[in-house]
């Protein structure tokens, strides 16, 4: 049986305020006119207020007495534990406290023990938005997969509208669709939505940039080859793309890209219908529906020669124009409000909301670089503006061609080609002046980085 130390009188007031100090909570004593009789230093720093400001001070003058649970235990004389408060509107606590009396019984004050759990509160919020926005994510991908293969494309504008509409019509078809449009307007987007709108939707989906092949890969990559066909090939062989995409769609991106002489096998391929691997003695037959997309002139380069007449019309069968951003700035809000979303929700960001002013920042902008531009500039935003309300000045540093448009449109193409001039001159440095990792990395055509190296007088 434990026994009872009866602790020397001189050393009691050492003894409890030690462990009160120890105390990782705040502990606060009142007497009954409501004055603070002990504030310890947890307290202090919970709420800010040193011990000798409050000391022998009315606690009322401090906060709020509809906040005080401790001014209540005085009245009603009972004790409470882990009670729920918020003594401050930043401030969520715990409080135990009970009233304080005598050996006669009388009622001499009250003391409150408060936990802080602010950063459990902040954390479950947190967490909550987060579980919620989640919810969401799931509701959108389930509304994106009832709504059908187009729905990842947004936009209400009769632009945008005019070319989903011709995307399923021709989808059901196994007609050679051409897309065509500007680098970063979403080509690939509408190629798949059309194969996933077609009988072919449950067999694969084949890309391949034809800008971003070196000249020698081309055959290998497209047609594959068989074991030992040449130096360092995979002993078992190695299908190619048009393979790959028996069945379903083989889309062909930058098409335009094609040398002359793979133009010659790859019309040979839709007329005939079956591919020979390279060192190979028999031809495969393949059922493939051919998708391809340009951001060039073909026309004009079919007359110039640089593409065959044959091969453009065989892909031409059906056009698909997928419009600029620049003209489509009825759906640039809604594309917007998509993508601060989506970066918000990758970020782990408060979803921030954009002042009328910020929006027309983005509705002015010409857009070259079209949806792609779009993305970069809505994440930079996310990443950098750490704010609940996004004003025009804020995108200053982030758009500042975007702003000189706004405000001196006659300055923003000499700004832009300054701009884009330095852009190709890093990236020339970056990959040693090899003009088809260049190209890729700016993600335009090498034709297109030839104009620009022309253009701007590059050496």
């Amino acid at each position: 049986m434990s026994k009872i130390v009866k602790t020397p009188s001189k050393h009691l007031f050492h003894y409890l305020n030690t462990l009160i100090e120890t105390s990782s909570d705040a502990i606060i004593i009142i007497n009954t006119l409501g004055e603070v009789e002990y504030w310890n230093s947890q307290a202090e720093q919970m709420y800010g207020i040193p011990l000798t400001t409050i000391r022998n001070k009315k606690i009322i003058n401090f906060f709020k007495k509809e906040d005080l649970k401790i001014v209540e235990i005085l009245e009603t004389k009972e004790k409470v534990s882990n009670v729920y408060h918020l003594p401050r509107p930043d401030k969520h606590v715990l409080i135990s406290s009970s009233p304080i009396f005598d050996e006669q019984g009388n009622l001499i004050g009250a003391i409150s023990i408060d936990q802080d759990i602010t950063s459990i509160v902040k954390l479950n919020d947190k967490l909550a938005l987060t579980t919620n926005e989640l919810q969401k994510i799931k509701q959108q991908y389930n509304l994106q997969e009832q709504m059908g293969p187009l729905s990842g494309i947004i936009g209400k504008g009769v632009a945008i509208q005019t070319a989903k509409e011709l995307t399923q019509k021709v989808a059901k078809t196994d007609a050679t669709v051409l897309i065509q449009g500007e680098s970063g307007v979403g080509k690939e987007l509408f190629a798949k939505g059309l194969h996933e709108a077609s009988l072919r939707k449950e067999e694969p989906f084949i890309p391949i940039n034809c800008g971003a092949i070196p000249e020698a890969l081309f055959e290998s990559e497209f047609f594959g080859y068989e074991k030992g066909a040449f130096t360092g090939a995979n002993k078992d062989g190695k299908p190619g793309k048009v393979e790959m995409a028996d069945g379903g769609t083989l889309f062909l991106d930058e098409v335009g890209m094609l040398p002359l002489d793979m133009q010659v096998k790859l019309l040979r391929v839709l007329q005939e219908r079956e591919v020979s691997r390279i060192g190979g003695v028999t031809s495969r037959k393949v059922d493939i529906r051919i998708v391809a997309a340009t951001n060039s002139d073909m026309e004009s380069m079919v007359k110039k020669g640089l593409f065959r007449e044959d091969l453009f019309y065989r892909l031409n069968v059906v056009s698909l124009n997928v419009p600029p951003l620049r003209e489509r700035i009825e759906d640039i809000s809604d594309l917007v409000d998509s993508l601060v979303h989506e970066f918000s929700t990758k970020y782990n960001r408060e979803r921030p909301s954009l002042l009328d002013s910020a929006m027309d920042m983005f509705k002015n902008y010409q857009w070259p670089g079209n949806i792609r531009e779009l993305r970069n500039i809505v994440e930079r935003m996310i990443i950098f503006i750490d704010k609940p309300t996004i004003h025009a000045e804020d995108l200053i540093d982030i758009i500042p061609v975007t702003m000189n448009n706004a405000l001196n449109k006659e300055g923003l193409a000499q700004e832009k080609a300054l701009l884009e001039c330095d852009r190709i001159k890093e990236t020339l440095l970056e990959t040693f002046g090899n003009k088809s990792a260049a190209a890729k990395k700016l993600g335009i055509s090498r034709v297109s980085l030839y104009n620009k190296i022309k253009q701007y007088n590059i050496e």
